[in-house]
């Protein structure tokens, strides 16, 4: 006969206790930090202690948090700094299994990605008897398809351990339709599987507030964010080119890490492109200053990855301080610029994208920025968003 459940103590005697594993969190300037931060503070805002199993910060020095608990584990990090690679998970889902069976009490989890952490949760929370939670912002086996020298047996082996995850979890949380349809499209159709949305900081990033003034003068285009294969960044670099001939002081600004940069660079070296620049990630604060002071801000899908589902949360953010967006590519991220005027919504192509820089330089049909802001509050906020994902985190434990 199955052991029953353990009661969970609750009401007068404790809150329930939420713990949330995650290999980023802030102060690491990631979409997915910033995320895991919301629910934290959504969890605690309905009742929930929480605690937080994440890496440390190089550099950061003791971070403080409004969580009840952040415990931090040092992990191997790339050479930008980004955990990121089978080593770096490695380094973190391995402390991660005693981490979690040493958590007393527990009575859910909320698990983020690589797959590899949600396999080492899911066995601690079969092994505590408590309901978990999967994060589902991207479909991670899906990106391995645009990344090259990938061995098949890693990408059905990730395959496999994304599916599962998400078959055997309470609650599986996903960030947009797209992305709800693909998960039911490879898990099949399940009540857990729950939209709430993805959105921006709109405290800080907003309308109002400072201008980054670097001593530049000329007019900029900024990209913050990750740059990938999938991502396809490469067509503003092609689309500067030419727009630079005729705009001289123009320049083209990117806040970035990712596995394509250094392609990136080498490309603006070779062809001798003057006006871009290549920058370090900055503090969300930093990249609001930034967008307020651009024409535009940029985001890209590389058509044919299998990723036109996306929504890249650099969209929000430059709608967010009242800044257009440009968008190269295919899918629901150009469906939701048109339908929205929040921009121009362009091909996957140099010379469109070239077309909307030249118009975005001169102001023309540009939306207002009071638009690009009301919308924002009312479709994109991450603190919404949060608070729908922590509705559905305790309503697991209900089950």
């Amino acid at each position: 006969m199955p052991r029953p459940r353990t009661p969970r103590p609750t009401g007068a005697t404790r809150p329930p206790h939420v713990v949330v594993a995650t290999r980023v969190y802030t102060p690491e300037p990631v979409a997915a930090a910033f995320r895991q931060e919301a629910l934290v503070n959504a969890l605690e805002r309905a009742g929930a202690d929480v605690t937080v199993l994440t890496t440390t910060v190089p550099g950061a020095g003791k971070v403080r948090s409004r969580a009840r608990k952040v415990s931090r584990w040092p992990v191997k990090r790339d050479s930008q700094g980004q955990v990121r690679g089978y080593l770096s998970y490695l380094s973190f889902d391995a402390p991660l299994a005693l981490r979690l069976l040493l958590q007393r009490p527990m009575d859910a989890l909320v698990l983020e990605p690589p797959p590899t952490t949600g396999l080492v949760g899911m066995v601690a929370a079969a092994l505590r008897r408590v309901p978990y939670t999967f994060y589902a912002a991207d479909v991670w086996s899906d990106a391995t398809d645009s990344v090259e020298g990938v061995p098949t047996p890693v990408r059905t082996l990730l395959r496999w351990a994304e599916t599962t995850v998400w078959k055997r979890a309470a609650r599986v949380l996903t960030i947009s339709p797209g992305v709800q349809h693909r998960l039911e499209q490879l898990a099949g159709a399940r009540k857990g599987f729950v939209m709430v949305g993805n959105g921006i900081d709109t405290e800080t990033f907003t309308v109002d507030g400072p201008v980054a003034d670097d001593g530049a003068a000329g007019p900029c285009f900024v990209y913050a964010g990750t740059v990938s294969e999938w991502q396809g960044a490469g067509v503003f670099i092609d689309a500067f080119a030419q727009v630079r001939a005729e705009h001289p002081r123009a320049r083209l600004l990117f806040f970035s890490e990712g596995s394509g940069r250094d392609e990136l660079e080498a490309r603006v070296r070779e062809q001798g492109i003057e006006g871009i620049e290549f920058r370090d990630k900055i503090p969300p604060s930093q990249v609001a200053a930034q967008l307020r002071g651009a024409v535009a801000g940029l985001s890209s899908i590389t058509p044919g990855q299998g990723y036109e589902f996306a929504l890249p949360t650099k969209i929000y953010a430059a709608t967010a301080t009242g800044t257009p967006v440009i968008h190269a590519g295919e899918g629901a991220a150009r469906d939701r610029i048109r339908d929205n005027g929040l921009g121009w919504a362009c091909d996957y192509d140099a010379e469109q994208v070239a077309g909307a820089m030249s118009a975005a330089l001169s102001g023309e049909e540009a939306p207002a920025p009071e638009h690009l802001r009301r919308w924002t509050l009312q479709h994109a906020s991450l603190a919404a968003c949060a608070g729908r994902a922590a509705e559905q985190v305790l309503a697991s434990l209900r089950r």
